[in-house]
C-alpha cells in the first residue's frame, strides 16, 4: 500500500493539531486493543517535564474500548487518528512517522510507561550532536508475574553497532531519533515481528550514529497479548534474514556467523570474527566483544568454566587492541 493509500485509510477526529510553529518531538503511539494499558502511556507523555511536543496516535483498527479511552483525552498536543481497519504495526508506524512535524521522533508503545524526564534528557543529548539516534536503559515489567528487573546494556555506537551482529541492543520504545532517518528508512514490510532489529541494522549501514543513555526512562511491560511473544518464530526467521545481510555489509562471511562451536573451530571461526569485526567497527569496549565472544561457546561447562571465560577475556582484549590500531 502506498503513501496515498495509506492516508486514505485514516480518519483523523477533530482534535486540533499544535501550533503552526510546530513541536520539536513528535511523540510516535500506535496502538491497537490496548484498552487496557493506553491510559496510562498517554498520561506518561502528557506528564513529561519537556513539553514542546506533539503526541500522535493511531487506533489501527481496535475492536476494545482503545477509542473510547483515547477520546478521553483532551489535550491540545494530541493528535489522534482512528483507522477503519487494522493496517498493522509497520504501517501504523511509517504513518506516524510521515505525519511528524518535529525535528525528533520519539517512540513509545500503548503498553508501555515513559519517567517524566525521558524525553526532556533524551532531547538535551541529541541537541549536542554526539549521536542522530539514541534509546536508554530502561526496566522491563513481566505483567504475568510482577517481576521487573533492570535492562543491561551497552551504551557507546560502536559496541551498539557490534552487538547488532548478534541481537538488538536498542529497546523501541524506548528509542528517540532525527525524524529525517525514519522517513528515510520506514520499517519494512518485509520485516514483520522483527522490524525494529531490521530497522537498526539499516540505520547503522546508513551511517548514523547511536547511543544508549545510561538511565532508565521507560518501563517496558511484557505480557501474553504482546506481538513479539505470539509470533516468535515468524520474528526469529526475520533476525536472521536481516542478521545475515548485516553481517555481509560489514564484509563478515555468512560462516562467521557467532554461534556455539567446539573449541577448535571457535579458536577459527571466533577469532577471525572478531578480527575482521574490530576491524570494521573501532573501538568496541572490552565488556562489549566479551559479550560477542561469548556467543561462540557453550554454557554451563562445569569444572571448565574458568578456562572459557579467561579464554573469552582474552580474545575480547585482543579484539579491542586491534579495533584501537590506526587503518
Amino acid at each position: 500500500m502506498d503513501a496515498i493509500e495509506l492516508n486514505n485509510s485514516f480518519l483523523q477526529a477533530a482534535e486540533d493539531k499544535p501550533s503552526v510553529l510546530g513541536p520539536l518531538v513528535s511523540v510516535s503511539m500506535p496502538a491497537f486493543n490496548a484498552e487496557r494499558y493506553i491510559g496510562e502511556a498517554i498520561e506518561s507523555i502528557l506528564s513529561q517535564t519537556y513539553t514542546n511536543f506533539e503526541l500522535i496516535i493511531i487506533d489501527d483498527g481496535s475492536t476494545d474500548q482503545t477509542r473510547e479511552i483515547i477520546n478521553r483525552y483532551h489535550d491540545t498536543r494530541i493528535v489522534k487518528i482512528f483507522s477503519d481497519q487494522n493496517l498493522g504495526l509497520i504501517a501504523t508506524r511509517n504513518h506516524i512517522a510521515q505525519l511528524a512535524r518535529g525535528k525528533y521522533l520519539a517512540l513509545l508503545d500503548a503498553d508501555d510507561r515513559a519517567f517524566p524526564n525521558r524525553l526532556e534528557l533524551q532531547v538535551n543529548f541529541l541537541e549536542q550532536g554526539i549521536a542522530d539516534l539514541c534509546g536508554a536503559d530502561h526496566w522491563t515489567l513481566n505483567q504475568g508475574n510482577g517481576a521487573i528487573k533492570p535492562s543491561k546494556q551497552r551504551h557507546s555506537n560502536a559496541d551498539i553497532q557490534a552487538l547488532l551482529t548478534v541481537c538488538s541492543p536498542i529497546c523501541n520504545p524506548a528509542v528517540m531519533g532525527k525524524l529525517e532517518i525514519f522517513q528515510r528508512l520506514p520499517y519494512k514490510k518485509t520485516s514483520l515481528h522483527a522490524e525494529d532489529y531490521s530497522l537498526w541494522t539499516e540505520i547503522a549501514l546508513a551511517g548514523y550514529r547511536f547511543a544508549n543513555l545510561n538511565k532508565k526512562l521507560i518501563i517496558y511491560r511484557l505480557h501474553p497479548t504482546q506481538t513479539s511473544i505470539n509470533h516468535m518464530e515468524a520474528a526469529k526467521n526475520v533476525f536472521k534474514q536481516s542478521q545475515s545481510h548485516y553481517l555481509e555489509s560489514l564484509g563478515i562471511p555468512i560462516t562467521f556467523l557467532p554461534r556455539a562451536l567446539p573449541v577448535k573451530e571457535r579458536l577459527v571461526f571466533g577469532i577471525r570474527f572478531m578480527r575482521i569485526l574490530n576491524q570494521r567497527i573501532r573501538n568496541i569496549s572490552i565488556g562489549a566483544n566479551y559479550e560477542l565472544y561469548a556467543r561462540f561457546q557453550f554454557r554451563q561447562n562445569g569444572l571448565l568454566t574458568p578456562l572459557t571465560r579467561l579464554e573469552r577475556l582474552l580474545v575480547a582484549i585482543s579484539a579491542s587492541w586491534i579495533g584501537r590500531q590506526e587503518t
